[in-house]
C-alpha cells in the first residue's frame, strides 16, 4: 500500500499518554510482556543487576571497580585512581561517552533506555515483577485496585510496598557505597547512628527518592525528567533504526472474524501492543514517539498474534522510516560516518592520554616572598615547596635530583627523602641549589625528577632565580 494513504491519528502529539485532558495522572497498567525479546531483556537486565549490586565490592590491585567520590574529589575506576589533577582526562573521557550514545541512538534509536538504562531495568525487572507476582496481570490490578479495602487487598498492597521500600534501601546502600567506598558504608551500618548522622541522612532521602520514583513515578522519568528523552528529535532521523510498525503491510486495519474471507492489512487491531505499552502510547501512530523507549514488547506481543492467525512475524519490529516507506534495507549514512571519525579520533587522544599517565605526579612552587640567597662558596640556592600525589594503591619513598641543569643539589629540609603514602599526598621544603655558572638567565627553568631507589617515577619544571648576568 502506498505511504501516501497511512494517515496515522496525529492527536497523540498534543499530549503524553499519562496525563488526561484534565490534567491528572493516568496511572498505567500495561500487561505482562512475553516473548523472545523480553526473555533477552531479562538475561541482560538481570546481568547488569549483578554486576551493579557487586560493583562497589570488586576489587583491581585492592582497589575498586569504580568509586565516584565527589566530596572528595577522588575516582577510581576499574582500579586506576583519578585526581583533581586528571579532571581534563575524565573530562575527555565524557565527551567521549556522550559522542558514543549519540551514535549509538543515531544509528539505534532509543535501544539504550528499553534494554540497560537502570530505571527501566528496576522498574521493570524488579519491581512490576514484585507487582505482578502479589497483584497478579494487569486485569487483576485494575479489579483490585478498585475493590473496596478489605483484608486480601491490605496484606498484598502492604507486602508490595513493604518490599518496594527494602528494594529501595538495597539501592541506596549500592548508590552510597559507588560514592564513599563500601569500608565507610560498612562503618555507617556498624557504628552507633550518632556516629554517622551524615551518612544516615544521606540513606534516608535516597531510599526515599528511589522509593518515590519506583513505586509512584514510574514511567514519568522517562518521558518528563529525562532529558535523552528529549534529545530524540535531534538525535534520530528517518534513517535511524527504531520500533516502528510497518504500515504498508499492515493498513487498513481490520478486526478477525471467523469465516470471512479478509481483503484488509495484516493488523487486526487487536491493541495488544498497546496493553504491554510500559508507556502507555500506540506504537502505529508512527516512529519517534517521545514516550517510546524501545522496549521491544509491543515486537513480542504482535509477533505473538501473528503466530496465532497464521501471518509473518515483524509487523512491528526493528526498522527505519525510510525503510518502512521505500522497503529499503539499513544503511549507515554520512552523518553516521562523520560522527563515528570524531568518535574514533576521541578514543585515539584518550587511550594516548591514559597510557602517557604517570602514577606519580608532583608540583613545584617556588616559596613566596623568599628570594635567591648567595652561599659562601659561590653558588645560588632558592627554597621551594613540593606536593607530590600518589596515584596508585602502593607507597613510595622518593629521593630529588636536580635533571637539568647537571651541575646542581636538592637539599630537602629536615629530611633526606619523601615518604608518599598509598592514594595519599607528601609534601616537603627543598633548596635547590646552582653553581653561578650554570646560570644563563636571570629566571632560569630548571627540572626536577623524583626517584623511588633508581626508577624515575615523576618529572616537574619550575624557575630558578639568579643575580643578573
Amino acid at each position: 500500500m502506498p505511504a501516501t494513504q497511512f494517515k496515522p491519528d496525529d492527536s497523540y502529539r498534543d499530549s503524553i499518554a499519562t496525563i488526561s485532558a484534565a490534567g491528572e495522572r493516568v496511572w498505567l497498567y500495561p500487561k505482562k510482556p512475553a516473548g523472545r525479546l523480553y526473555r533477552y531483556r531479562k538475561a541482560l537486565s538481570y546481568g547488569f543487576l549483578a554486576l551493579l549490586f557487586a560493583g562497589p565490592w570488586l576489587r583491581i590491585h585492592e582497589l575498586p571497580v569504580l568509586l565516584l567520590n565527589l566530596p572528595a574529589r577522588r575516582f577510581i575506576i576499574f582500579g586506576q585512581i583519578f585526581w583533581p589533577q586528571d579532571f581534563f582526562i575524565l573530562l575527555l573521557a565524557t565527551l567521549t561517552f556522550l559522542v558514543f550514545i549519540i551514535v549509538f541512538t543515531v544509528v539505534y534509536g532509543r535501544v539504550f533506555c528499553g534494554w540497560v538504562c537502570p530505571q527501566t531495568i528496576f522498574l521493570e525487572m524488579v519491581f512490576r515483577r514484585i507487582e505482578y507476582w502479589l497483584e497478579g496481570d494487569a486485569p487483576q490490578q485494575k479489579a483490585l485496585d478498585r475493590r473496596a479495602l478489605d483484608f486480601d487487598k491490605f496484606w498484598r498492597k502492604t507486602t508490595k510496598h513493604a518490599l518496594f521500600l527494602g528494594v529501595s534501601f538495597l539501592i541506596a546502600n549500592t548508590f552510597l557505597a559507588y560514592i564513599i567506598g563500601t569500608e565507610e558504608l560498612a562503618k555507617i551500618i556498624t557504628d552507633s547512628p550518632t556516629a554517622h548522622l551524615g551518612g544516615l541522612a544521606a540513606l534516608t532521602v535516597f531510599t526515599g527518592l528511589f522509593y518515590a520514583v519506583f513505586a509512584r513515578f514510574r514511567e514519568q522519568v522517562c518521558t518528563i525528567v529525562c532529558p535523552y528523552g528529549r534529545l530524540q528529535g535531534v538525535l534520530l532521523d528517518k534513517d535511524s533504526l527504531v520500533v516502528a510498525y510497518d504500515y504498508q503491510r499492515g493498513e487498513p486495519r481490520e478486526k478477525l472474524r471467523k469465516n470471512q474471507l479478509r481483503t484488509a492489512g495484516d493488523c487486526i487491531d487487536c491493541h495488544q501492543c498497546v496493553q504491554v505499552c510500559p508507556t502507555g502510547i500506540d506504537i502505529r501512530n508512527g516512529a519517534t514517539q517521545l514516550e517510546c523507549t524501545n522496549c521491544t514488547a509491543c515486537i513480542d506481543a504482535c509477533n505473538n498474534i501473528m503466530a496465532l492467525i497464521e501471518k509473518p512475524p515483524g509487523l512491528i519490529r526493528h526498522a527505519s522510516v525510510n525503510g518502512i516507506a521505500e522497503g529499503t534495507k539499513f544503511r549507515l549514512t554520512g552523518r553516521v560516518k562523520a560522527l563515528s571519525g570524531v568518535l574514533a579520533f576521541l578514543l585515539i587522544v584518550l587511550t594516548g592520554l591514559l597510557v602517557s599517565r604517570s602514577n606519580v605526579a608532583a608540583t613545584v612552587l617556588r616559596t613566596p616572598g623568599q628570594l635567591f640567597q648567595k652561599t659562601d662558596h659561590g653558588t645560588i640556592t632558592n627554597l621551594y615547596n613540593i606536593s607530590v600525589i600518589n596515584k596508585t594503591n602502593q607507597p613510595y619513598p622518593l629521593t630529588l635530583r636536580l635533571l637539568e641543569p647537571a651541575q646542581g643539589t636538592i637539599s630537602l629540609v629536615s629530611t633526606t627523602r619523601l615518604s608518599l603514602p598509598a592514594q595519599g599526598i607528601a609534601e616537603g621544603v627543598f633548596f635547590a641549589e646552582l653553581p653561578r655558572a650554570a646560570l644563563h638567565h636571570t629566571n632560569q627553568k630548571i627540572r626536577i625528577g623524583l626517584f623511588s631507589g633508581a626508577t624515575l617515577v615523576a618529572e616537574a619544571s619550575t624557575k630558578f632565580l639568579g643575580p643578573v648576568q
